[in-house]
């Protein structure tokens, strides 16, 4: 008899935890492939233009000086699992300081074109939003700052285009190693479209915490997590996972670390320490996984390979700094612009 009543509490257990499942399912919101319901901090533009035979478009932001304009441009460069919106603190930070802020998405990212085919790499990236920046007027040197995938297009634009970069400042770049020849095999786009096609919010969150948060969480940083899941689990989801797959495949194959020394502009390196990101890390094997993102490590031989570089650290503090603690950050951003 005991045993037929533990049976029975044990399986309404389990319906209890999978109508709560269902529920929390359901909860999570849905977006567009193109983040279509998702509200941006300010307007949205759209940059149209042909790249590669096909038509796109480019949303961006664009933020006016607040107070006494000081006559210099900002563009933000997102990453991987970021978005224009994302940089909401640090536009509001930047304006208010007097720069005009430039906030675009790259293609194949939330709110910008995510086309059936594209050749994605670094330069293509960059010549896209050189093209932009043109396009809106921003024909003379700006300040280029670039987080974790942007950081690597960020150096990749300062190497096409040093006479228009007037800074670089890379704020947890990725790609400071080169996971392939350190012996992270290749998953290829195949791979990489199966495993991002169960992408969910629980995953992003889980992987945000330990890796950007110091395995921390706080309110704000939820919002992110529910914007990337929506359009993971929205109706153009596999349009959102291809693309995906693409620009994966071109952050492991397109290493820009090689090419540090022949930085020529200024470049402020801002970097929290308990970062551990690394592309590929859990298909690497078991005994090379904790030698790869070891951010104190590549901190100071990035500082020590880029020629015009300046380090600030924030020791206590993950992927994001911008986010975890905004105030220190944008102290020190601001710091190190006014300083070039």
């Amino acid at each position: 008899m005991t045993s037929i009543r533990l049976s029975r509490c044990a399986a309404s257990l389990a319906l209890a935890l999978a109508s709560l499942g269902t529920a929390h399912a359901a909860a999570e919101p849905s977006y567009g492939p193109e983040l279509e319901g998702f509200t941006y901090p300010a307007p949205v533009r759209q940059f149209n233009f042909t790249s590669q035979g096909a038509k796109l478009h480019m949303a961006y932001m664009d933020i006016a000086p607040q107070g006494k304009a000081n006559g210099r441009t900002v563009v933000l460069l997102h990453g991987k699992n970021f978005c224009g919106a994302t940089w909401d603190a640090s536009m509001k930070a930047l304006s208010g300081a007097g720069y005009r802020v430039v906030v675009p998405d790259q293609i194949g990212f939330c709110k910008s074109s995510k086309p059936q085919h594209y050749q994605y790499t670094f330069q293509q990236l960059a010549e896209n939003t050189r093209a932009l920046l043109e396009s809106i007027g921003v024909k003379g040197p700006a300040t280029i700052l670039g987080h974790s995938t942007g950081g690597m297009l960020a150096v990749r634009y300062g190497l096409m285009f040093p006479q228009q970069t007037e800074q670089l400042v890379l704020v947890n770049p990725i790609g400071l190693e080169d996971w392939k020849a350190l012996g992270v095999p290749s998953l290829g786009v195949d791979k990489w479209y199966q495993r991002e096609l169960q992408t969910t919010a629980d995953k992003i969150r889980n992987y945000e915490k330990a890796t950007y948060y110091v395995n921390q969480w706080k309110p704000e940083y939820e919002p992110p997590v529910q914007m990337l899941a929506g359009m993971y689990g929205g109706p153009g989801k596999e349009i959102v996972a291809w693309n995906s797959a693409l620009l994966y495949d071109m952050i492991y194959t397109q290493p820009v670390v090689y090419e540090f020394p022949q930085l020529t502009m200024p470049t402020l390196l801002l970097i929290g320490l308990k970062d551990t990101t690394a592309i590929g890390k859990d298909a690497a094997p078991e005994a090379l996984r904790p030698k790869l993102g070891n951010y104190p490590e590549l901190a100071q031989k990035t500082a020590r390979a880029i020629p015009k570089a300046t380090l600030v650290t924030f020791p206590n503090m993950g992927h994001a700094p911008q986010m975890q603690d905004p105030k220190a950050f944008h102290e020190a951003l601001l710091k190190g612009l006014a300083a070039r």
